[in-house]
């Protein structure tokens, strides 16, 4: 009998997008399945459209609202796959996604091998989402995933990888602790359990770019600057954990390196802290430049304005983009907004 895989869903206020996100892990060309939908306490529609695709392989359950890392731990806790698939409300699985990674598999009986795929971004219409490999889209060791990941600023999309049972069973649970990049750092500890990342180009995922209203948006929310910290630490530990070498520390140190625009000036205290640890490391931290686009408001009104500036004005112009998107999608298919 093939293996079954378990596609799991957090929603949070999502009743715009769940029901094409349910349409695309229905429509898995891979027939063991059974899809998990954990509505985490939503305030609009969602558990209600979520509702209308309830079936023998659909389980709908609602709870109160704790967040998508703890969402996810419930969907998991109900499931009874052998391979899991994690897939967000908002997001879309091509339909041989699941069935390009078995296929990969083979006769092989190895549930240590971690499957990943390709990934495009799209914001309304799906047909336009682009594709565009990084240093990850490849076979790799675990401890050349990371450095690439780290140290080129890289990440794999949520729903991208395909997990066996035994290494979500010795990944441990999503941590709670994480308002932000909860996935990046969950999948560094499947990772760490796992003997290596099978990259699957043809098994496609397409991503909702959301901007300022995604999870991992980080903004001025001194909660999210403090669980990304936790993060960046438990990313530096698992690292290390594999290879402790100057080329893993250098890697360290620019990730470092990349992520202090978000703490710098808000956040000395980190900021200090991750000097403190680049030092250890080998390397140095600096006082992240801003992009040349905010250089003169920093010049006329200092860092804290050029800062906001700069964390204001793309959410601006994300906006009118998402807006045009949106509008171009109304034209194509007059009825997609009812």
């Amino acid at each position: 009998m093939k293996p079954l895989v378990s596609i799991l869903i957090p929603a949070y206020n999502a009743e715009a997008w769940l029901s094409d996100t349910l349409r695309s892990a229905i429509a898995q060309t891979w027939e063991r399945k059974e899809v998990i939908v954990v509505d985490d306490g939503s305030k609009d529609q969602t558990l209600a459209v979520a509702r209308k695709f309830e079936s023998d392989c659909v389980k709908v359950v609602t709870q109160k609202n704790q967040g998508a890392a703890a969402a996810r731990n419930k969907a998991f806790s109900l499931s009874q796959g052998d391979y899991i698939q994690w897939l967000d409300a908002d997001d879309l699985l091509a339909p041989d996604k699941i069935a390009k990674q078995m296929e990969a598999l083979g006769d092989s009986s190895n549930k240590l091998t971690l499957l990943s795929g390709s990934w495009g971004r799209f914001l309304h219409r799906p047909h336009r989402a682009r594709f565009i490999p990084t240093a990850l889209w490849s076979d790799l060791s675990k401890a050349e995933w990371l450095i690439r990941k780290m140290g080129q600023n890289l990440y794999m999309q949520t729903a991208s990888w395909l997990v066996s049972r035994e290494l979500t069973e010795a990944a441990g649970p999503w941590d709670t602790r994480l308002l932000g990049d909860d996935d990046g750092e969950y999948f560094c500890r499947v990772l760490l359990a796992s003997e290596g990342v099978r990259f699957v180009p043809e098994a496609k995922v397409y991503y909702r770019a959301s901007g300022s209203s995604s999870l991992s948006y980080i903004g001025n929310s001194d909660r999210k600057r403090e669980a990304q910290w936790c993060s960046m630490e438990l990313h530096i530990a698992y690292l290390r954990s594999l290879e402790d070498s100057q080329r893993s520390r250098a890697a360290c140190v620019r990730f470092l390196q990349n992520w202090m625009v978000f703490f710098y000036p808000e956040r000395l205290d980190i900021f200090r802290q991750a000097q403190v640890m680049a030092k250890e490391l080998g390397g140095e931290v600096d006082v992240p430049r801003l992009s040349w686009k905010y250089s003169w408001v920093r010049a006329l009104f200092g860092w804290r304005l050029a800062r906001r500036a700069q964390l204001f004005l793309p959410s601006v112009r994300w906006s009118l983009v998402k807006f045009w998107d949106k509008t171009l999608l109304r034209l194509e298919n007059p009825g997609a907004f009812g």
